[in-house]
């Protein structure tokens, strides 16, 4: 596999832009749209400047590729998402960090962002597996991972500390390389439709 880059990848409802500074207010705008939105993650940028300067920090990582999701009819910045635990020797990478304001939450933007992420990690890049994982309390997320293809594979219990001290288990799903064509046709469906 090769390894991941900071590009833009575009699609008909949706552009995804490396992360920039200059996507900080759109995102901030986003995130206020709804706390609960954070309620899962390590950084809950709906608490806004603050929250921002360490969330930014975080993503600008060089072990990570970050996104800005932008509503292609918009032109603003409506969530984010990463790529981690990339692993080009093994043919492998994660999709994580995801979140979108609930404006945009099970539309085209969100589907067709998945479907681009995907795309370049299977067509483009060759990878053999993409994961995505969840916290095990957030139901709405997994069941949004199996409506995209992912298949669930287990739980990792008590993995990570959350912020205000909870031992969070994480529920974990993968994409195959032999399983990709269905999943781009059923995605593909949906955006069509």
């Amino acid at each position: 596999m090769k390894p991941p880059e900071r590009i833009t990848l575009t699609g008909r409802h949706v552009r995804l832009e490396p992360m920039e500074e200059r996507h900080r207010d759109d995102l901030l705008a986003a995130a206020a749209q709804d706390p609960a939105t954070f309620r899962y993650l390590f950084v809950d940028l709906s608490q806004g400047e603050r929250a921002w300067e360490v969330y930014f920090a975080d993503a600008m990582k060089p072990e990570y590729i970050s996104w800005a999701t932008v509503d292609a009819a918009t032109g603003r910045a409506v969530g984010s998402s990463r790529f981690l635990d990339m692993a080009p020797e093994h043919g492998r990478l994660e999709i994580g960090w995801t979140w979108i304001a609930p404006s945009h939450q099970r539309t085209a933007v969100n589907t067709e962002a998945k479907l681009l992420q995907l795309s370049y990690a299977f067509d483009e890049l060759g990878a053999n597996r993409v994961a995505l994982k969840t916290d095990l309390r957030n139901e709405k997320s997994q069941a949004a991972i199996a409506r995209i293809g992912g298949v669930r594979e287990g739980v990792l219990r008590e993995q990570f500390r959350m912020p205000d001290g909870y031992m969070r288990s994480s529920v974990y799903f993968s994409i195959l390389a032999a399983e990709w064509p269905a999943v781009k046709a059923q995605l593909e469906a949906r955006l069509a439709g």
